[in-house]
């Protein structure tokens, strides 16, 4: 059955590929670049640097009106960023206190990177999840075709680069239409007290009471309260903050995966492997194809001449 179909699967697995190849380029590049934040983030976290006054000092100094709803903390670049919705806010250098202009260049390459990674820069989410599932679809249908033979060869090469990491490379696309549709295997949320919003200033020293806050990532409201996540063990928690603490939120085990934020340095690293391999497997495909039309073509040109 395998082999009968074999000359469709393989003709489906090349043009859906070759349909959605730009879009899957920026994607797995971008991916490619934000596999490296989550590293960057824990390799720059210095326990105990950051406390609850410290933050309330700078808030207090840079938003004395209290417009500020959340707090963005970006260790690797030595920046917390105070936003008051819309784009507004301040970025603080943490070192001098004062106000910067804004966030670094990597920072900027991060944000850049998301932007292309989850709405190609414009407002193009339907054809980034589009180009995801296709990428699924691609994977599966390789599956299909049955056990390859490697060889030392292009097309041995593209082979070894889809089925030795084959699992990951099937979770990838998987996760990122988990995060797309909303999935997140996560059971119900914590029941949590009934009690008047929390301002930020509140937020930060109810977290900060029971939390180092140096390993602080965001804490902003969301669905009317605030929510904090921290890197702990190299793992990216998100809490719920009450006045009495922090409670903890069921995982997203898609959104864990995918970004890579579920082993610190050894997440990421997979995730770079990931993306190292799915852009091999890009690049070799459409090399093959291509070499393989312009040796139709020349023997189409040769028949031709013997006419």
């Amino acid at each position: 059955m395998v082999t009968g179909m074999k000359p469709l699967y393989l003709k489906l697995h090349r043009w859906i590929a070759l349909a959605f190849s730009l879009p899957l380029l920026a994607i797995l590049v971008s991916g490619l670049v934000l596999s490296f934040e989550p590293w960057a983030v824990e390799a720059s976290i210095v326990p105990g640097l950051l406390d609850a006054a410290r933050i309330g000092e700078l808030i207090d100094k840079h938003d004395p009106r209290g417009q500020a709803r959340a707090v963005v903390l970006r260790s690797y670049d030595g920046t917390l960023s105070l936003g008051t919705g819309r784009g507004g806010g301040v970025v603080v250098d943490l070192a001098t206190g004062e106000a910067r202009d804004g966030v670094s260049v990597l920072a900027q390459t991060f944000g850049l990177m998301r932007g292309l990674h989850e709405r190609l820069l414009l407002d193009l989410g339907w054809l980034v999840t589009a180009s995801t599932a296709a990428m699924l679809v691609v994977s599966l249908i390789g599956v299909l075709m049955g056990w390859p033979r490697f060889a030392n060869t292009v097309s041995g090469w593209h082979k070894a680069m889809a089925w030795l990491p084959l699992p990951l490379i099937v979770l990838s696309p998987l996760t990122g239409l988990f995060l797309a549709f909303g999935i997140t295997f996560a059971g119900p949320p914590p029941e949590l007290p009934q009690a008047p919003p929390l301002k930020l200033r509140e937020a930060v020293e109810a977290l900060g009471a029971d939390r180092d806050l140096s390993a602080l990532v965001w804490l902003r409201p969301q669905g009317g309260r605030y929510l904090a996540r921290i890197v702990e063990g190299g793992e990216y928690r998100v809490y719920a903050v009450t006045r009495e603490g922090a409670v903890p939120m069921p995982r997203n085990l898609p959104r864990l995966f995918h970004e890579g934020n579920f082993a610190g340095a050894w997440s990421a690293l997979m995730n770079v492997v990931l993306s190292v391999a799915m852009l091999g497997l890009l690049g070799t495909g459409v090399w093959i194809w291509a070499k393989r039309s312009l040796m139709r073509r020349k023997l189409r040109r040769q028949r031709a001449a013997l006419v």
